[in-house]
């Protein structure tokens, strides 16, 4: 018996991707963050973004080795702004202003169409529903449901940032499920991804995995290699709503 329904969100419930305008965008917006608290980077916006992407792949190898996520302030601080000898009691008190900037600029963000219909009709079956996103800022995705006029639809919202585990990591499930009450083999999973979203929701035993593509769906399962796959794919989020009538009986 299905009773819970739970979501990812970069690239499920919203859609999002970064193209030139965007990074130049967040580039730039960092550099007139750290101008404006006295901590000068000092170099052209083309260096300052070369820095910057040497900084994520520093830390990509310790999130994507161990499936962990770290606070925002350790990784601005400890990863991506490591070139710079900025004063850490100047940096710590902005990195999360810094985390959020990111999310929200380096990365086109818009809700799918009929998401608020589809959650609609999800809450009208009498299904539980939540959120369990990856993500390196700790208020970023609370204040976009808020601002997508959907986060009262969901009983709980379960993030790496928060809890310290990464999709496909099955302890960020698990937290999850604990959250909201549910047994896993009574939830259904939607996520744009196999490596993270569809692994990580069967590894927690969850009873039906649903991917929707994104246009980050296959740089993000670009290294794939004999991954399970999901139970049902969709093209339009609100065909979730369907499959989990179906799953129901109705």
């Amino acid at each position: 018996m299905i009773t819970t329904v739970l979501f990812d969100m970069g690239g499920t419930l919203e859609d999002i991707w970064v193209d030139d305008a965007s990074r130049t965008a967040a580039i730039t917006e960092l550099d007139r963050m750290l101008k404006g608290w006295g901590m000068d980077p000092g170099l052209s916006l083309e260096a300052l973004r070369e820095s910057v992407e040497r900084g994520w792949k520093r830390y990509d190898v310790v999130r994507c080795s161990g499936d962990v996520e770290l606070k925002p302030t350790q990784i601005w601080a400890d990863y991506i702004l490591t070139d710079f000898a900025f004063p850490r009691e100047l940096l710590l008190p902005h990195c999360e202003e810094i985390a959020h900037m990111w999310e929200v600029t380096f990365f086109h963000r818009h809700l799918r169409p009929r998401v608020h219909e589809m959650l609609g009709e999800l809450k009208a079956m009498g299904l539980k529903l939540g959120v369990i996103s990856n993500t390196a800022a700790l208020y970023q995705v609370f204040d976009s449901l808020e601002e997508y006029g959907i986060r009262d639809f969901f009983q709980d919202v379960t993030l790496s940032s928060v809890t310290g585990f990464r999709k496909p990591c099955r302890d960020i499930f698990t937290v999850s499920l604990r959250q909201m009450r549910s047994k896993p083999e009574e939830c259904v999973y939607v996520g744009d991804t196999v490596s993270r979203d569809v692994i990580g929701s069967k590894k927690a035993g969850f009873a039906c995995a649903i991917q929707i593509c994104s246009r980050l769906t296959k740089e993000k399962d670009v290294k794939l290699e004999k991954a399970p796959e999901a139970d049902c794919i969709i093209d339009d989020i609100y065909d979730t709503a369907r499959v989990v009538r179906e799953l129901l009986g109705k």
